[in-house]
């Protein structure tokens, strides 16, 4: 890692770890402690939120529309079994924010934040060989939050201050890109016993897996993921840490607990032969892979990968993943022409199983909006206003195709529906700025934002929408946006006092 690397790790482990310090500082905020969880939901949540609003600062963070479709999917379905099987209660349910947000680090990681946020890395996902794999985790994951693991660890630690466990959970998140960043978090003759303390109880670690167990095969998903997965990281537990895999740190293999997915996977007894190739999947992992940083000679090398794999017949998971990461690496590397041949490979092996088809398709509008071909990308791209990543690339091809009037009106209806999608708040303010409606474009900035929790941010940008207001000329309609302007900015402020108090 580049010392430029290592100083920007270091940059966002120390904001992190003053969000954290600072909006720690009053015990008012923590119950007395006691032998379950003393902390309430809402204040797990705005622990949670403190966390969360530094990564999305992240410069690893990633909105991707199309693989976060794919993770809600899997993410919604096991929320859903949750529900029916009692794990999620109602005030939870309502209270956390259950939000997955994706990191573009190439390294094997997971991990649950306080409030219902849990982070998950590319490289994770890179590594998954079917998504009942994927799902495990995120039923391992999910489980650790339904059952206050976190707050029960802070509830246990009894001499331990509640910022200096919100510190050490930092320090976790730091040691997944650059362990020194987590030693300077994390320091003096206490360091390693506070990593430790970290780690979940090997009682929360089986009780996780229980329930996450059960909630995995309640959502439909093969018990076999669950014991896949466990199979490849206690594999890697045996190799040297190499800080590939930081799962390990913060979850512990044991024999016992593999040994135990073995056995509730024969008590399933679910019968059937070898699954069929789930092509969706393996293109996620495509994309995952090069979407997780890579350099060029990386990119290259997917697509000499692919070279070999295209006259594989029928279409197999590994031609899918090659085809496809080889496609976008083309798109990444400005090689319009063999992006677009390879695209058309893979749309070819796939036409006629709809699901993957779409994902071949919407790989086809992406390398059509990279080239600057907006009309082929928007032929592409329509679809019901219900798909998110159709609507997002349909917009971007409106705009360049100079129609933003036609894009803002099915952003502002996605918006009213979706209020926490930054990624469509900005592309809405693209297209009123392209109208010449700046006071709307400044609104919209300013909602994007609010998504990402930075409450400042937000209203900074609705105070210059205010002057604006004020001192220019304003368009028909103007004037009910300036009254949205006004009532959303009290509301911004009176989150802003409500964070201060906290502190």
């Amino acid at each position: 890692m580049s010392s430029r690397s290592r100083s920007r790790t270091r940059a966002i482990a120390a904001a992190l770890a003053l969000a954290l310090l600072a909006g720690a500082s009053a015990h008012a905020q923590i119950p007395t402690l006691g032998d379950s969880s003393d902390m309430t939901a809402s204040t797990e949540r705005k622990l949670g939120e403190r966390i969360a609003r530094e990564l999305y600062r992240d410069p690893d963070y990633i909105d991707d529309p199309i693989l976060d479709e794919y993770v809600r999917g899997i993410w919604s379905r096991l929320l859903a079994a949750a529900r029916t099987r009692g794990e999620l209660t109602a005030e939870l349910d309502e209270r956390f924010a259950w939000q997955v947000l994706l990191g573009k680090d190439r390294s094997i990681n997971a991990f649950a934040l306080p409030g219902g946020w849990l982070g998950l890395h590319l490289g994770l996902v890179s590594v998954t060989a079917t998504r009942d794999e994927l799902a495990s985790v995120l039923a391992h994951e999910l489980s650790h939050v339904t059952q206050r693991h976190i707050s029960r660890l802070m509830t246990q630690e009894k001499r331990q201050a509640p910022w200096v466990i919100g510190a050490m959970i930092l320090g976790a998140l730091a040691a997944s890109k650059n362990p020194e960043a987590a030693n300077a978090l994390v320091t003096g003759g206490q360091a390693l016993a506070m990593q430790n303390q970290l780690n979940f109880s090997r009682d929360m670690e089986r009780e996780a897996d229980r329930i996450g167990y059960g909630v995995l095969t309640q959502a439909g998903f093969e018990p076999q993921g669950f014991v896949a997965m466990f199979d490849k990281l206690q594999q890697a537990s045996r190799l040297n840490d190499n800080g590939s895999f930081p799962y390990l740190r913060t979850h512990p293999m044991t024999t016992e607990r593999s040994a135990d997915m073995q056995s509730r996977q024969q008590l399933a007894a679910r019968s059937g032969g070898a699954p069929a190739a789930d092509l969706v999947h393996a293109m996620m992992v495509g994309r995952s892979r090069v979407l997780s940083n890579p350099g060029v000679d990386v990119l290259r090398g997917y697509v000499n990968d692919s070279q070999a794999d295209a006259a594989m017949q029928p279409a197999s998971a590994r031609q899918a993943t090659a085809l496809y990461a080889a496609a976008l690496a083309s798109a990444k590397l400005r090689d319009a022409t063999a992006a677009r041949r390879l695209a058309g490979t893979l749309a070819d092996l796939v036409r006629g199983d709809a699901e993957p088809a779409r994902v071949a398709s919407l790989l086809v509008a992406e390398i059509a909006l990279e080239a600057g071909e907006p009309a082929q990308a928007l032929a592409l791209a329509e679809a019901p206003a219900t798909a998110r990543p159709e609507m997002l690339f349909a917009s971007q091809a409106r705009i360049a195709r100079g129609r933003p009037a036609e894009a803002a009106q099915r952003l502002q209806t996605w918006v009213a529906l979706h209020p926490r999608d930054a990624q469509a708040w900005q592309l809405l303010a693209r297209a009123h700025a392209a109208q010449g409606q700046q006071l709307r474009a400044i609104r919209a900035e300013a909602e994007a934002q609010v998504a990402h929790l930075d409450y400042e941010a937000a209203l900074d940008r609705f105070k210059a929408a205010q002057e604006l207001a004020r001192r220019g000329t304003r368009a028909p309609g103007d004037h009910i946006e300036a009254s949205i302007i006004d009532s959303r900015a009290r509301q911004v402020e009176s989150l802003l006092r409500e964070q201060a108090l906290q502190r």
